[in-house]
């Protein structure tokens, strides 16, 4: 008989679900344009001018491409993705985010000569404790494959910085442009422990937020947390 390890059954049972769910992910967009004339490449949609003027279409290369320029233009080293499947990383069977490769940095194990990067790193979700597996192919924002865009600090930057960078990309017309009265912003309310984050407040205020554009949600929508001491 032949003996496999226990990994690759695991491996294998993933596979079969991720598959399953690109399946349903294709019917899905199959559904959607069912009976309805496919735009030509690089035509902006019928409905481009849904927040009041006509917003500049963008392919999926452009938006990639703009945010990465953007954060090359603060000081950001634009690192290549890395594999899909972590070379020196065994608790993942896939890269399931831009952090992954950027760990030992995090952790102090590893030095590199710059303190800022911004990435679009190639991500596989089908399995670990944030799984939308089952979601893949019933909604149209959930998926297995996609391209994370990230932008990081190693021991440079935080709160304040981050917001300015995010509201600045999101808004201005020189790179994303979308119309400031059409966005709202969220904060950690506190719980469990953890105080409100008056701190983040301050910060989209005095970007240029109104105080009442800025919405408090709990830990189940507002807070983030991979493992059981964070981040």
């Amino acid at each position: 008989f032949i003996h496999f390890p226990l990994q690759f059954f695991t491996a294998l049972i993933r596979c079969k679900a991720a598959l399953a769910a690109l399946l349903r992910q294709r019917i899905l967009l199959c559904r959607c344009h069912r009976g309805r004339q496919m735009p030509s490449p690089g035509a902006p949609p019928r409905n481009a001018n849904y927040t009041g003027y006509a917003m500049q279409y963008r392919s999926g290369n452009d938006i990639r491409e703009q945010f990465l320029r953007f954060f090359e233009s603060k000081g950001h080293r634009r690192v290549h993705s890395s594999s899909l499947v972590p070379a020196n990383d065994p608790t993942l069977l896939f890269a399931n985010a831009g952090m992954n490769q950027f760990k030992d940095l995090f952790l102090g194990a590893e030095r590199r000569d710059y303190s800022r990067a911004t990435s679009s790193q190639k991500c596989v979700r089908a399995g670990g404790k944030h799984n939308d597996l089952e979601n893949v192919g019933f909604t149209r924002r959930h998926h297995t494959f996609f391209e994370m865009l990230g932008n990081f600090s190693f021991g440079d930057y935080f709160k304040r910085d981050a917001i300015n960078f995010a509201w600045e990309l999101v808004t201005s017309p020189e790179w994303f442009g979308i119309a400031k009265d059409r966005l709202y912003v969220t904060i950690f309310e506190g719980a469990d422990g953890v105080s409100r984050d008056d701190e983040a407040e301050g910060y989209w205020i005095e970007a240029g937020v109104p105080k009442e554009r800025i919405k408090e949600y709990g830990v189940k929508d507002n807070f983030w947390q991979m493992g059981d001491t964070g981040p």
